[in-house]
């Protein structure tokens, strides 16, 4: 299946992607949120579709793509995940994941534009793919039950301001946590529709030139390892997104560094996962 929500900001309804056309799911669900997901809400939506799935209304065209999960509790990232990038970034590989958080307040659809932040420089791009969480999870007893816990896959871009990153002191959230820095989607995809998250191609690319063109298998803590390893640390709820990691070919990497400016076109895309797009605005009060 493949899950998508509609709509303005702030009114976003529930709706699945049915033989490429968007269909309303908000007559039977009210959204795809942490409650939709304890409650064997996939399930439930599974038999919908085989009763009712050519019947359920359409989606207008016109209508914006949100992100294709409510807002979530947390929004958990893994930093320098591949191979690739922490060598072109000047790092070492980690022995254990790295993690940030971004402010969940952060949450973009696919396709909406991005506003630079007041006063950055050194706006970056990040093609990676995220997860949902199906399940609540603390303590997990393997990467088994870490897998047991995923409702699906999605592209997430986690856009970062190196600067506020790297440069002004403590921890990281600060160059990942501006308004609008976390466009996800188009669509979540179930896991049951991924033959293998390990072999997905990644792609990214800014006013047309390709800048990032890696694959997931070059990711050194997977997916299932990722969430039994979290567990082990804090609560995470049903619904939440933890986001895995971008292959080489960020700005940062760049000689010389190469960031984002007013105007700017970022398209990514992930095998399986679909294609987003943003364009990058100037900060305006």
């Amino acid at each position: 299946m493949k899950l998508i929500r509609f709509g303005p900001k702030e009114q976003e309804k529930p709706g699945i992607l049915l033989d490429g056309r968007r269909r309303d799911c908000s007559g039977y669900f009210r959204d795809w949120d942490r409650a939709f997901f304890l409650d064997d809400g996939l399930s439930r939506l599974k038999s919908l579709l085989k009763k009712e799935g050519a019947s359920l209304p359409e989606v207008p065209d016109e209508a914006r793509w949100a992100a294709p999960v409510a807002r979530p509790g947390s929004i958990l990232c893994i930093g320098l995940n591949y191979s690739d990038h922490a060598k072109e970034s000047g790092m070492a590989i980690p022995e254990e994941p790295v993690l940030f958080m971004k402010a969940s307040n952060t949450l973009n659809g696919p396709y909406d534009p991005v506003t630079i932040p007041k006063n950055s420089s050194k706006t970056d791009w990040e093609v990676e793919l995220a997860l949902v969480l199906s399940k609540d999870a603390l303590y997990l007893n393997s990467p088994a039950e870490g897998e047991d816990c995923i409702a699906g896959y999605c592209i997430m871009h986690d856009i970062s301001e190196r600067e506020f990153q790297l440069e002004r002191g403590g921890q990281w959230d600060k160059g990942k946590s501006c308004p609008g820095f976390s466009p996800v989607g188009p669509y979540l995809v179930t896991k049951d529709e991924i033959k293998d998250v390990l072999d997905l191609k990644m792609q990214l690319s800014v006013n047309g030139k390709l800048m990032q063109d890696g694959s997931t298998n070059t990711m050194i803590f997977q997916p299932d390892y990722i969430v039994y390893y979290l567990s082990q640390f804090m609560t995470m709820e049903a619904g939440d997104i933890i986001t895995t990691g971008t292959p080489p070919g960020v700005g940062l990497g760049m000689k010389p560094p190469l960031y984002l400016k007013a105007g700017d076109v970022v398209e990514l895309s992930i095998a399986q996962l679909g294609h987003q797009r943003q364009e990058f605005l100037k900060y305006e009060k």
